[in-house]
């Protein structure tokens, strides 16, 4: 039997992992794993150092192996980061929506323009768009700093128009990269259009440099094969199509740690667990329900705001090994914060100010002379220098006028409410209806965890105080701390595709595709749903994903009356390839 290699890599805001995976038939094998810092001034160099150092993993003829790779699969946390720590790039937002509720309202970021105009919910014009405003608005954007921008108008997915001619607009004025709203989802929800084209456009930049990054080292390493990219769904896209609808895989990084712990964990199948991984810049969190993660049935949700973009029920906070410690006040009144920005480094690995890791091996060093049977559940390792971290702790105690420890086990006491109440928030927010997984509807059944499952580098340190914490025991898979790189490697292809047809109008029309066909009044549902499916398949093939298995989630037919009083149909068809992984190890 034929043996196989896939490479799986993991940019984080901290390490960037790799791990090459052997299949033979249905057995898997971790073949090697590698793990280096991430150089964020220079990521080819931080991925050609983790395939290099994976090479040497393997021996002798590692180049060769790699060279003989069938398939590689990215993921990343490098887009989330950035939009945690406020360090994504500003966009000028641009809408349009005719008469009725001020859109400026669902506005996002400060540079906001609204240009009068508006279509109806057919993609009818009712009244002109009126641009002009937008070539000065452009240039003043410009000089702001702004380099991208988003266009946005109601109904879009209906007809592009009015966002086309925004577009053109902006265009005139400044050089930006523009976003079309239509380009990324067919649905009306036009406040989280708004928000899923803002995000498209603030990590667009980043993702592509990340992308250029990878295939230049892949092309260094000898690496031919194809690449993806995970999403927040938990599926993995070729790259030219990531490269379009970069929004899709902001949540990159926690979906490859969900699809790692299930890869690592077979035990999940029965009851509910907590997903938690920790890295260096945020703490990413899932749930599990019998062995499934769950979806988030009203996607994706970024600083408050709902986006278009189907996701796993997940949220990432500023809270990481790394992330800073900060003090208000002093003496007993003093606030003392962790996160959300990360500056390089724990003191205990070369950085040059404190961080929860710092504090972590503080805490964990005074909890190591305890006696106390009371606190023996709460000993952590340490990492790294102790010494140094005991040293940065103690002065920026001193500044304050807090013993170090004091200083200390504050940080980590606000790290750890941090964490359990963005817990609870997703929890509850999971339980507010149906529950969803990728393997099926839950609709009966909260989703009440019985564990945690924690991965991630500072996992040793901070175990025992999680599970005081939530009252839950905590377990941790084998290769837990390369988990993002399996969930990588082992993510099945997916995509999905939505089409709305207008059998009053004579048009069908795929957003995403810039597609639009002429169809009869006779067209019926059941014909949608096939030419969804052929669409969506033949995009695939495009991409080198042949033979991909298309599945229907939402197929809805309205009967309207035009303005004659004569009878037509609105139809939307919505498909995909569900996500999955290839096996466990």
């Amino acid at each position: 039997m034929n043996e196989s290699t896939i490479l799986g890599i993991d940019a984080g805001g901290t390490h960037t992992d790799a791990v090459l995976i052997t299949t033979r038939g249905a057995q898997l094998r971790l073949a090697a794993a590698a793990k280096v810092p991430t150089r964020h001034e220079d990521l080819p160099a931080s991925v050609r150092d983790v395939l290099a150092e994976l090479a040497r993993a393997l021996g002798s003829d590692g180049r060769a192996v790699l060279g003989g790779v069938r398939r590689v699969t990215l993921g990343t946390t490098l887009a989330v980061n950035a939009l945690v720590q406020g360090r994504a790039d500003s966009v000028g937002l641009a809408l349009s929506a005719g008469p009725g509720l001020d859109p400026g309202r669902f506005g996002l970021g400060g540079h906001v323009c609204v240009a009068p105009g508006g279509l109806d919910h057919r993609g009818v014009e009712v009244s002109p768009l009126q641009a002009g405003g937008l070539v000065g608005q452009a240039a003043r954007w410009q000089e702001q700093g702004v380099t991208a921008a988003a266009c946005v108008g109601k109904f879009s997915p209906r007809n592009p128009a009015h966002e086309q001619a925004m577009s053109a607009a902006i265009l005139k004025g400044a050089k930006l990269r523009i976003t079309l709203g239509h380009r990324l989802s067919g649905r009306l929800n036009f406040p989280r259009r708004i928000a899923t084209a803002y995000y498209n456009a603030a990590v667009e930049r980043l993702h592509n440099n990340f992308l250029d990054a990878v295939e230049a080292a892949l092309a260094g390493a000898g690496v031919r094969a194809s690449v993806s990219l995970l999403k927040a769904d938990g599926g993995a896209v070729p790259v030219s199509l990531s490269r379009r609808e970069p929004v899709q895989s902001i949540l990159s990084g926690p979906a490859a740690s969900v699809m790692g712990v299930m890869a690592l964990c077979p035990g999940l199948a029965q009851g509910c667990a907590l997903l938690l991984d920790m890295g260096g810049t945020t703490t990413d969190m899932a749930v599990f329900a019998h062995g499934s993660p769950v979806v988030d049935r009203d996607g994706m949700r970024l600083e408050g705001r709902r986006t278009l973009v189907r996701a796993l029920a997940s949220v990432s906070i500023g809270v990481g090994g790394d992330s800073l410690l900060s003090v208000a006040g002093a003496g007993q009144d003093a606030r003392v914060r962790t996160g959300p920005l990360r500056e390089g480094p724990a003191l205990a690995f070369g950085g040059n100010r404190p961080t929860l890791l710092d504090a972590l091996n503080v805490v964990n060093d005074a909890q190591s002379g305890s006696t106390a049977g009371e606190d023996e559940g709460l000993r952590g390792t340490m990492a790294g220098n102790a010494a140094a971290s005991r040293a940065g702790v103690a002065a920026l105690a001193a500044t304050c006028g807090l013993a170090p420890e004091v200083l200390a086990r504050r940080a980590v006491d606000d790290a750890l409410d941090q964490i359990r109440l963005a817990a609870r928030d997703l929890i509850e927010t999971v339980n507010a209806g149906p529950v969803y997984t990728l393997a099926a509807l839950k609709a009966a059944r909260e989703v009440r965890p019985d564990r945690l499952v924690l991965v991630g580098g500072p996992a040793d340190c901070i175990r025992g105080r999680l599970a005081a914490a939530f009252g839950l025991p905590v377990e941790s898979p084998a290769n837990a701390a390369v988990a993002n790189a399996v969930g990588a490697a082992l993510t099945l292809p997916t995509a999905a595709l939505e089409i709305y047809a207008d059998t009053g109008r004579g048009v069908l029309r795929a957003p995403a595709l810039d597609l639009e066909e002429r169809i009869g009044k006779g067209y019926t549902l059941n014909a949608a749903e096939r030419r969804a499916a052929d669409l969506l398949a033949a995009r695939l093939a495009a991409e080198g994903v042949p033979e991909a298995a298309v599945e229907i989630t939402e197929a809805d037919l309205f009967a309207t009356l035009d303005d004659g009083g004569y009878g037509s149909k609105d139809i939307r068809v919505a498909c995909q390839v569900v996500p999955g992984i290839a096996g466990r190890l």
